[in-house]
Parts: structure tokens; C-alpha cells; sequence
């Protein structure tokens, strides 16, 4: 009869898994989903990214635009792209955090 206390904790442990990679199918949906936007140079460059750190949009506003300075340009939207994705790599750490902890806290693992 001792056997089948290790069947009980081996059915709870496979409950425990297939819940978890339920909830990591759910959180990966839930971050692809995800839209985040950063400005730079006071709000004239937007960049949106989704939850995997993907540029989606970027908006500039016509004032940016000098063709005597495309340095400063590029710089911004240099900028405003990293935020975003900065901003996207933590909403999804902190989406991922509790589902991950149990695994050493590695997203990438993950597929993400």
C-alpha cells in the first residue's frame, strides 16, 4: 500500500504542472497582446512596441523632421524605441514573475 501515496503526490504533481502551463499559455497570450508606447524629445517621437519588445508603430511629429539634423532624429527614435522596449521587458517579467519563480525566474526558457 505504500505505493499508492507516491500515485496520489505523482496525479497532484501532474494537476500542478498542466495548471501551470496553462496559466504560461495564458500570460504568453496576454504579453503578445501587450502595446506598449515611450515618447522621446518631449513627446515628438512615439514607439510602440508589443509585449515581446516588437517596434509596432512609430509616430513622429513634423517638427522633429530637420533634414539638417537627421542625427538628432535618429537619436530619438533610438530612444524612444529602447524605453519601449524596456517598458515591455518589464510588464512582462511582472506578468511572468510568479508563473516563473518556481523555474528560476527565466522568461527566456519560456520561448519569450
Amino acid at each position: 500500500m505504500k505505493g499508492m501515496g507516491n500515485l496520489a503526490n505523482l496525479g497532484n504533481l501532474m494537476k500542478q504542472a498542466k495548471k501551470l502551463q496553462e496559466d504560461l499559455e495564458r500570460a504568453q497570450a496576454e504579453i503578445a497582446q501587450l502595446k506598449v508606447e515611450a515618447t522621446a524629445g518631449g513627446g515628438m517621437v512615439t514607439a510602440t512596441v508589443n509585449g515581446r519588445g516588437e517596434l509596432q508603430k512609430l509616430k513622429l511629429e513634423k517638427e522633429i523632421v530637420d533634414p539638417e539634423d537627421i542625427e538628432m532624429l535618429v537619436d530619438l527614435v533610438v530612444a524612444a524605441v529602447q524605453e519601449a522596449q524596456r517598458k515591455a521587458q518589464e510588464a512582462t517579467q511582472e506578468k511572468l514573475g510568479p508563473l516563473t519563480q518556481g523555474m528560476g525566474g527565466m522568461p527566456g526558457m519560456l520561448g519569450l
